[in-house]
């Protein structure tokens, strides 16, 4: 599938921001899933310089600095991508148990820690609290598969959780999230992250888009879209693939999973620790006072676009 990208960012200062450093992270990933056929960032005023950089995540990132007064701030990321649909490899005939994992990604006296075990600490927006480990307990029956586990619990928060928009803030804690049985994408993905970690496993935070359709009749609307969140589990089993791909993507919002990623209608941008270490724009500011913001998403495949 090939998708068009837009995501463009607005911000309208009360006052002129006279000085600004920004980091924007809209560029997506490569993985076996997809690749990224053209990327371009526009920014409005004109940046004093920018710069690209990639981050110890694999992400690419722009940094970009404005050194003129301004009341306005407009980031356009555009990206095309060519995403494919993905069968997940076949696993050995007895697929590892969970706790074979949990006891790998352990720390162990001289011995180099696995890459994988950067993902199985806490994290600002992950902590490790015992409420996680209460949820997560009954999808992890001793002895169970390692991806039937993994697929189990994603399933029950699809299940038990309820998607409302604005029942939750950006900084509202996964705990929070947790006992209240609703919230959105990124809540979904925190709690899934917080319990397979609360379970010694390695799991990832996965920022991107996902290619959505309009209610019959209606036309899809530009910058209707939004940015995605899930998560990613490492499975060991796939040891015909490098380290670095034995990853397992699932989407608790929408009961997807797959290698690489949930399906070709994603588009994978970031991958981190949680939200904070994949935020699309951030940045410091001198001046500005209150402000407001706007931001705008559309993801089209291209033949649909070329109709438009």
């Amino acid at each position: 599938m090939l998708l068009h990208i837009t995501h463009q960012t607005q911000y309208h200062y009360q006052s002129a921001v006279q000085m600004a450093q920004h980091i924007a992270c809209m560029h997506p990933l490569e993985h076996a899933g997809q690749q990224v056929l053209e990327h371009s960032l526009q920014v409005q005023p004109q940046p004093a310089m920018v710069r690209e950089h990639a981050d110890s995540f694999g992400n690419t990132r722009s940094y970009f600095a404005l050194h003129t007064p301004h009341t306005e701030l407009d980031v356009m990321a555009s990206s095309l991508v060519q995403t494919h649909a993905l069968e997940l490899p076949l696993a050995p005939p007895k697929s590892l148990p969970w706790e074979t994992l949990r006891d790998a990604m352990r720390y162990q006296t001289h011995q180099a820690a696995h890459p994988a075990a950067a993902f199985v600490y806490a994290s600002p927006y992950v902590p490790r609290q015992t409420e996680f480990v209460q949820y997560a307990l009954p999808s992890f029956a001793s002895g169970t598969p390692l991806l039937e586990v993994a697929v189990g619990l994603m399933q029950r928060i699809h299940h038990e959780f309820t998607y409302q928009s604005q029942s939750t803030q950006v900084n509202t804690p996964a705990v929070e999230a947790l006992a209240q049985r609703k919230g959105v994408c990124q809540d979904f993905a925190h709690i899934l992250l917080a319990c397979w970690r609360s379970m010694g496993l390695p799991a990832r935070y996965v920022s991107g888009y996902l290619l959505t359709h309009p209610a019959p009749g209606q036309e899809k609307l530009v910058g209707s879209d939004a940015s995605h969140a899930w998560a990613s589990v490492y499975v060991p089993d796939l040891e015909h693939l490098p380290p670095a791909q034995r990853w397992v993507d699932l989407d608790p919002t929408n009961d997807r999973w797959g290698w690489a990623s949930p399906g070709e209608d994603y588009v994978t941008v970031a991958v981190g620790r949680d939200f904070g270490d994949v935020s699309p724009l951030r940045g410091v500011i001198h001046g500005g006072g209150s402000h407001t913001l706007h931001v705008g998403v559309t993801v089209m495949p291209l033949e649909q676009e070329a109709l438009a």
